[in-house]
């Protein structure tokens, strides 16, 4: 099995090499992993009751994640993010930055990271429109959504799926990274402002 993962892990790092999706890869990857654990296993009941139960896991983050994805195809269906970009009125792109970066930080703690950089970056197309400008501003978003998702059990995947399994609370996620959080947003994001 560790061979098979070993070879799975490259096919994934190497997927345009390769020209095989990642996607592909992982599954095939965990395909095989988990049928050679099901021949090498003695009992089938506890192997199905562990696999149950770690498909049970992985399901309960991915239903998560698609109603936050539902949240977002609403909001825009509904033009919302067009009632964003239009009440940003700043022409300063230092503070436009800033203001990008901050909303994209508690955006991020309500929705998944990735998500909210997608949308903070479509964002920034109708806001910036020179592309070497927009390369910069993603770049801050991206630092903006991991550090606005790290703080709040929603925002992050790693941090759902703790608070999930009960291994923590939203209030101690709060309350131990939200400071931390703010400074790796802010201070990069002044860094490029400047």
């Amino acid at each position: 099995m560790l061979i098979v993962f070993i070879i799975g892990y490259f096919a994934i790092a190497f997927e345009h090499r390769l020209k095989l999706n990642k996607a592909a890869s992982a599954l095939i990857t965990c395909t095989i992993c988990w049928t050679i654990y099901f021949l090498q296993h003695n009992n089938t009941d506890q192997a199905v009751a562990i696999l149950l139960h770690h498909l049970g896991n992985i399901s309960s983050i991915l239903f998560f994640l698609l109603g936050a994805m539902a949240i977002v195809e609403l909001i825009d269906t509904h033009s919302g993010f067009d009632l964003i970009s239009d009440l940003i009125k700043t022409t300063r792109k230092s503070m436009l930055l800033v203001i990008i970066s901050i909303l994209t930080f508690f955006v991020s703690a309500l929705l998944d990271n990735l998500t909210t950089a997608i949308v903070m970056t479509s964002l920034c197309v109708k806001l910036v429109p020179d592309k070497e400008e927009r390369l910069w501003f993603a770049g801050v978003i991206v630092i903006a959504a991991n550090a606005g998702g790290a703080w709040s059990p929603l925002g992050d995947v790693t941090t759902t799926m703790l608070w999930i399994g009960g291994q923590l609370t939203a209030l101690q996620i709060i309350r131990v990274l939200f400071l931390p959080c703010v400074i790796a947003c802010i201070l990069p994001s002044l860094v490029v402002a400047f």
